[in-house]
This record gives structure tokens, sequence and C-alpha cells, in this order.
């Protein structure tokens, strides 16, 4: 177990550089991950079993403990990015299909990794793992309602069906982590210190089977989306810094939100955009998966050490 824990540490503390190993190995050796693609929904399932493990109700308390600075942190995240999205699909005249993968990843909730990058930050880092539950608890609903508001004017969206697909690879699955460990906690409390190598393999092989399956769409639109997914996540940790800096909230906070803001759950939009639309709308998601990657570890890196 503790050979299983350095190996966790280790590949948590360089998740951006798997990333961008396995995205660079899927894009030139695609018929090596091509396989994995009919099993992402596994895989983001099993990344979310994970989280519902990490979670105790003090994570949820904290609601009642420090409810403007959980409230804003959710508004913000399903409000800021999904609007830069609409913002620069309109504006850059994106094809439908790109149009709706750039909006879908701005619809989706934080991901797991905000919460490491917060802590390596020096910000509140339990505000970070409740905004993270909050958000990713209302998923079901909030992504497909501004996914079918915002995407519509591009594609066809069906609501009912990206809730289903929602509920069963998220909702679910946190369900029973969670359930298991109120059973359970003892128990899962020594498992939990190697749950960081398993969302990374998960996540890692996500974005490299999305990669392996749109070599073509990302040799011809690779750098239009990369610049695309630059802005959508440099903007969002940008604004929601500086709205949480209006606001008065304690820099920890401000630190905190930020990155709950600018970093995504692009695992369920790569999910969701394989399952509900063509292909290439899952190239936002796995572009943003190795970019925020690199974005939150340097921001991490930058706040940790003191700089404002």
């Amino acid at each position: 177990m503790k050979v299983l824990k350095r190996i966790s540490t280790v590949a948590e503390n360089t998740f951006a550089i798997w990333i961008i190993i396995f995205a660079t190995l899927a894009f030139f050796m695609p018929n090596g991950f091509s396989w994995i693609a009919p099993h992402i929904s596994l895989l983001l399932g099993i990344i979310m079993f994970g989280m519902g493990l990490t979670l105790t109700t003090d994570d949820f308390k904290r609601v009642v403990k420090a409810p403007k600075s959980v409230l804003f942190g959710v508004v913000a995240q399903y409000t800021i990015m999904p609007a830069i999205a609409f913002g620069l699909a309109t504006v850059f005249k994106l094809p439908p299909e790109i149009a709706v993968g750039v909006i879908l990843v701005g619809c989706c909730p934080g991901g797991t990794a905000s919460n490491v990058m917060t802590y390596l930050a020096k910000g509140n880092t339990a505000l970070s793992i409740t905004i993270t539950a909050i958000s990713t608890l209302l998923a079901p609903i909030l992504t497909p309602s501004l996914t079918l508001l915002l995407a519509s004017k591009w594609l066809p969206v069906s609501m009912s069906a990206m809730f289903m697909s929602i509920v069963q690879v998220i909702l679910i699955p946190i369900a029973l982590g969670f359930i298991l460990r109120l059973l359970f906690a003892k128990q899962v409390d020594k498992v939990t210190s190697v749950l960081p190598l398993v969302s990374v393999i998960g996540i890692v092989a996500v974005a490299a089977a999305v990669v392996s399956v749109n070599t073509e769409n990302i040799a011809t639109t690779g750098l239009l989306i990369f610049t695309i997914v630059i802005l959508h996540n440099v903007l969002g940790l940008l604004i929601g810094f500086t709205i949480a800096k209006v606001l008065k909230l304690t820099y920890e906070d401000q630190k905190a939100i930020s990155i709950e803001v600018g970093m995504q759950n692009s695992g369920l939009g790569s999910t969701l955009a394989i399952a509900h639309f063509e292909p290439i709308a899952a190239v936002p998601s796995a572009i943003f998966s190795v970019w925020h990657n690199i974005s939150g570890p340097l921001l991490a890196t930058w706040w940790g050490k003191g700089k404002k």
C-alpha cells in the first residue's frame, strides 16, 4: 500500500506531463488508443465513484457555514464559463460541432483536479471541495439546461437524453461512493490515498481516447480550438478571481473560486459530446483537459509561492 501511495502522489504531481505525453502518443498512434473510446462513460463513472468516496458530510455543512462563498462559487461556475463559451463561439464564428463542444465544456461543473490545484495554491481547499461537490450534484439539471439554451442555435440538443447520461455517469457513481464511505468509513480511509492515481489514469485515458478518434479533425482545426480553449480557461480564471475580489471575499477564497471557475470537468464534456453529438464536438473537451492541467499547476505554483 505504501508503494501505491508513493506512485499515486507522483502521478498527481506530474498529472500535466502524463496528459501531454499520452495525448501526443494518441495523435501519432491513434490505433493504440481508439479502443478506449467505447469505454469513456465507464471510466468517468469510476472517477466519479472515487470522488464520492472522498466526500464527507462536512463538505456539505460548509454550505451553511460559509453560504456567501459557496453560493457565489456555484453561481459563478454555471454563469461565467457558459457565457464565455457562447461569446467565443459567436465571435470566432465556429463550425456548429465545435461551437457545441466549446459550449458543452463551458456548461460542465468543476473538475476534481481543481481541489488539488487550490491546495497547491494555498487557497481555501475546503471551499473548493464543497463547490465541486455542489456543482457536480447540480450538473444533471444545469448542464443540459444551459447547453440547450446556448447551443441549440447551432445544433439540436436533447435535454432529457443528456440528463440521463449525467445521472448514469455522475450522480449514481458519486452517490454509491458517498454511501459506501458512510457505511465503511475506516476501510475507505485506508484506500483514499491511492484514489488520485485512479483519477489520473482515468482522465489521461479519456483524453487519449478522444484525441485518437479525432486526429484528422485536430490536424485541421486544432490550432483554432487550442486558441479558443486557452482564452476560455484564462478568462474564466481571471473573471472568477476578479469578481470574488470585488465581493471582498478572503484572498484564499478568491484563489479557490478562480480555480473552480476556470477548471472544468472536461471528462464529462468528452463523454456527453461523444454520446450526443459528432466526435469532433469532443475535441474542445480533450484539448481543455490538456491545457487546464498546464495552466492550473502554473497558477497554483505562482500563488503557492505567495505571489499576488
